[in-house]
């Protein structure tokens, strides 16, 4: 994926966080999927859209955009204006309580989202999976923790992100959350390399957030945490 592709849409208004287009970018990179048009996929967490104008692009099938802090109505005005509102549903639903037809997707990708909502035993199972079509894939790239910090996230953590701290969890955790299912095949964890380069790219925007990131990049951010990467591999059905 060639992230340069996007670079008019990457901005302070559509970015919420370190750079979602290249943490997309290293998940398709590391685990290309072929589509064909009529796949569905979901984009869970999606933000302003940017993640699913890119995944609408790259792959050619439907989106599902779903967001709850952002509305339909915003996410659906802005990808008319980029000319995808054919291709791109939008969605403002919890992804505790998601209204969608059973084993519908063909893949779900979250991008700096998951952690807000997944970060308990059995919500893959019981939340996630009964949408999923047999064979399909998740890909996720999350904030987290490193590794050799697993269990110090609230004493590390807590200055920049207050009671957010514990939301932030090692790649070794988050494969233990994920679990395991007759349906699950494969679930890999890792930390991802796309980190100093997002971060990078939202610290010197002007966005207020980015501008309270930055006290605390180099003495929290950049020494203790990573981007955790999560590719799930769903087994054919039998």
């Amino acid at each position: 994926m060639n992230i340069s592709n996007y670079k008019a849409y990457i901005s302070a208004e559509t970015m919420m966080g370190p750079n979602s287009a290249r943490i997309l970018a290293e998940l398709f990179d590391k685990y290309p999927i072929s589509f064909v048009p009529d796949d569905i996929i979901l984009d869970l967490g999606c933000g302003t859209g940017l993640t699913s104008l890119i995944i609408a692009k790259e792959t050619g099938a439907k989106v599902f955009a779903n967001d709850l802090w952002v509305s339909a109505e915003e996410n659906g005005k802005r990808f008319a204006e980029w000319g995808v509102r054919e291709q791109i549903t939008p969605v403002c639903e919890d992804a505790n309580n998601l209204h969608f037809p059973k084993e519908q997707f063909r893949a779900l990708i979250s991008i700096d989202s998951y952690h807000y909502f997944a970060g308990s035993k059995g919500f893959f199972q019981e939340k996630i999976l009964p949408f999923m079509k047999d064979n399909g894939v998740v890909l996720i790239g999350i904030p987290g923790i490193k590794d050799e910090y697993a269990d110090c996230s609230k004493s590390l953590l807590s200055d920049w992100l207050g009671e957010d701290a514990h939301m932030f969890k090692s790649p070794e955790y988050w494969k233990e959350l994920i679990g395991s299912s007759d349906r699950i095949e494969l679930v890999k964890t890792w930390e991802m390399e796309c980190f100093s380069k997002a971060w990078d790219d939202w610290l010197t925007t002007n966005n207020k957030y980015a501008l309270s990131d930055r006290k605390y990049f180099e003495t929290i951010i950049k020494p203790y945490t990573c981007f955790v990467g999560i590719y799930i591999k769903l087994k054919e059905a039998l």
